[in-house]
């Protein structure tokens, strides 16, 4: 089925960071504001209806309209010559690199929705055998050479006949593996690999090599892909490029049901591959996983998975670093020195190094503190050398559904690398509380934070500077500071005050800018639950998600003195302090409506942005008033109860 496409909007602003070179410096921002997208589309129904190929017929005619703004500033599109030009050829080459003919994606079309969202799975890879593997029907020889007669065997011109020696590299994503090298026109290989996806959809790449009598020096000869999508149903579909650019697929009905697939290599006249593809798992964002149920539990795989900030939930990661196994570095004549590193959040921990060995044993345990949201703990593998330290490999942990109490033990395939696996114990456990200095045994009192100043703040606008301001979240309350204008070291000097109720005191340091959305320029979580009451602690908070900068912060659990400040006095000022917030609400509106009138648009970002900021502290002081009556009215019941019990 072919049916004309044509897509031509204005009705979109998607942002783009892009950082800019000598003789400019800093960061500039892209806003594509429209994009025209002209082509054919062409549809294969596949597996009886259950899903549906599409692809664009041929390269599609693409326009794109850009704008530039950089934080207070903006850029007319002529000061920035031929970022469009450069963005139409870039989404050209995803295309067809993507969904144009032969390359094709997937619309599963499932009977049934079980509403779940895949994050992830793990894929095992059996790489069977090939079949007419011949030099004239590959493309990547270095020499020129003639064929011999018999199907493997090739001459190179002076007369020897050598035999053709192949393995294959499996590739998906970061990771890859390599088969053993076999001999002839149909090598068997029957090497089987975990693979891990990282998302609900991937691609499996098959290159063919031929090694080299020297073991050193190889041949690329073809390659092929399999992409595979997972199915709301809860099946996979998998999907190929046939013979003249037919269509090869097959699904997966549950994780754990074997598909065999024999597909060509592109590009050649006959050659073609045998592999055989297990799904074990997918793994869902709510922490579940779909398995099938004979073959696999909870704990036999791993699922593998990079950070925003997030907050600390109360437990910890304890995690043993037991041992390695065929960890193997670019000299694959000698023994290794190798070591591990541990990182989570921005902590980062390291083993011991072993020497001279290739499944070394470690045994070694290490503890981090939870953080809210951030899933992933990073492995990266070592090789020690005095002349530098040379990297084996790297993996990425998914801890999503882990439950507090439960140890898994699990092999993690390391990538970027064709060999090598660490196995490690992981175990999540609550923290001890520590009652002491608990919120709940402060009574009435409140979070006083002291804004300083901060330093080493990235440039978010294209001039090398940046507008920063803070937004601090306290449970559901929300407050901020004023803007200060170009500058990486700002100084605020504000006091903000919030009700002791043991929330999560988040600062998000963000660059202000009245046109386009905020940008980020780092985050961060300030520490008081163990202070001592009424003690200020002065620090330095390094700022995450960003490569730099820092923020100065006083921060002081108060607690009231009862006999020297009763609660009704304690009510009367806050009731006070209502209205005088009220009346400063009022006057900063009619200045709004002034500049409004004599088209001050400038100014008028200045006072929204009080406006805000004075809102949410009378926010607070109500939630304060509310606090104080409950309080008022608990001790107004138990002077009754006392009153009672005298008569």
């Amino acid at each position: 089925m072919h049916m004309g496409f044509e897509w031509d909007t204005n009705e979109m602003s998607v942002l783009l960071a892009a950082k800019l070179a000598k003789p400019l410096r800093g960061m500039a921002r892209i806003v594509i504001n429209s994009i025209h997208l002209k082509s054919d589309l062409r549809f294969i129904p596949i597996l009886d209806g259950q899903a549906v190929l599409f692809s664009f017929e041929s390269t599609p005619e693409v326009r794109i309209g850009v704008a530039f703004g950089s934080g207070s500033q903006t850029l007319p599109a002529t000061e920035l010559p031929g970022v469009s030009s450069w963005l139409e050829k870039l989404f050209t080459e995803t295309l067809i690199r993507t969904m144009v003919e032969p390359r094709r994606k997937c619309l599963p079309l499932p009977s049934l929705n079980l509403k779940k969202s895949a994050i992830g799975g793990i894929l095992s890879v059996t790489v069977v055998s090939a079949s007419n593997v011949v030099r004239s029907n590959t493309k990547g020889a270095t020499l020129e050479r003639r064929l011999n007669p018999h199907g493997g065997n090739y001459s190179n011109g002076n007369g020897s006949v050598k035999m053709l020696n192949t393995f294959v590299e499996v590739e998906l994503g970061d990771l890859m593996r390599r088969t053993k090298t076999c001999q002839g026109s149909s090598p068997t290989w029957g090497n089987t690999f975990n693979m891990v996806l990282h998302e609900n959809t991937g691609t499996l790449n098959l290159n063919l090599y031929e090694q080299g009598s020297s073991n050193v020096k190889y041949d690329y000869l073809a390659s092929c892909e399999i992409k595979m999508n997972y199915v709301d149903d809860d099946s996979t579909v998998f999907w190929a490029i046939g013979r003249d650019s037919s269509v090869l697929a097959a699904r997966a009905e549950y994780c754990g049901k074997e598909v065999s697939m024999v597909v060509p290599f592109e590009g050649t006249d006959s050659a073609e591959i045998n592999v055989k593809l297990v799904l074990r798992e997918w793994q869902f964002a709510d922490g579940s996983r779909g398995l099938h149920s004979q073959n696999t539990s909870n704990s036999d795989h791993p699922l593998l998975g990079s950070s925003n900030f997030h907050s600390p939930t109360g437990r910890k990661l304890k995690i043993t670093v037991v041992e390695g196994s065929n960890l193997a570095g670019k000299d694959r004549s000698r023994k290794n020195d190798p070591y591990i590193k541990l990182q989570y959040g921005k902590k980062i921990s390291k083993t011991r190094t072993i020497s001279r060995a290739i499944s070394p044993i470690w045994d070694e345990e290490f503890e981090f503190n939870e953080i809210e949201g951030d899933q992933y703990l990073k492995i990266k593998c070592y090789n020690g050398d005095f002349l530098g330290d040379e990297n084996m490999g790297s993996a990425r942990v998914n801890l999503e559904g882990l439950e507090e109490g439960e140890t898994k033990d699990v092999w993690i395939p390391l990538e970027k690398v064709t060999t090598g696996e660490v196995r490690l114990k992981i175990e999540k456990q609550k923290l001890e509380q520590d009652t002491e200095n608990s919120p709940a045994e402060s009574g009435n009192g409140w979070i006083e934070l002291i804004l300083v100043e901060a330093r080493d703040l990235i440039a978010a606008d294209w001039r090398g500077t940046s507008d920063p301001y803070v937004r601090v979240q306290y449970g559901n309350l929300k407050k901020r500071t004023k803007v200060v204008y170009k500058t990486l070291n700002p100084k605020w000097n504000q006091i903000l005050e919030f009700p002791d109720t043991g929330s999560r005191l988040v600062l998000h340091v963000k660059d202000h800018n009245a046109v386009l959305p905020t940008y980020s320029i780092g985050d961060c979580f300030v520490e008081y639950e163990r202070l001592p009451p009424n003690e200020m602690v002065d620090k330095w908070i390094p700022l995450e998600g960003v490569t730099k900068g820092e923020i100065h912060v006083q921060v002081t659990r108060r607690v009231p003195e009862t006999s020297k400040k009763s609660s009704l006095s304690h009510q009367r000022s806050s009731m006070t302090k209502v209205h005088r917030l009220s009346e400063k609400v009022r006057k900063i509106i009619e200045k709004v409506k002034s500049l409004a009138e004599d088209g001050d648009t400038e100014n008028i970002s200045s006072y929204l942005d009080k406006l805000e900021s004075v809102e949410e502290e009378q926010e607070m002081c109500m939630f304060q008033l509310h606090e104080d009556k409950t309080t008022l009215l608990a001790k107004i019941h138990e002077l009754d109860q006392v009153m009672k019990g005298v008569k």
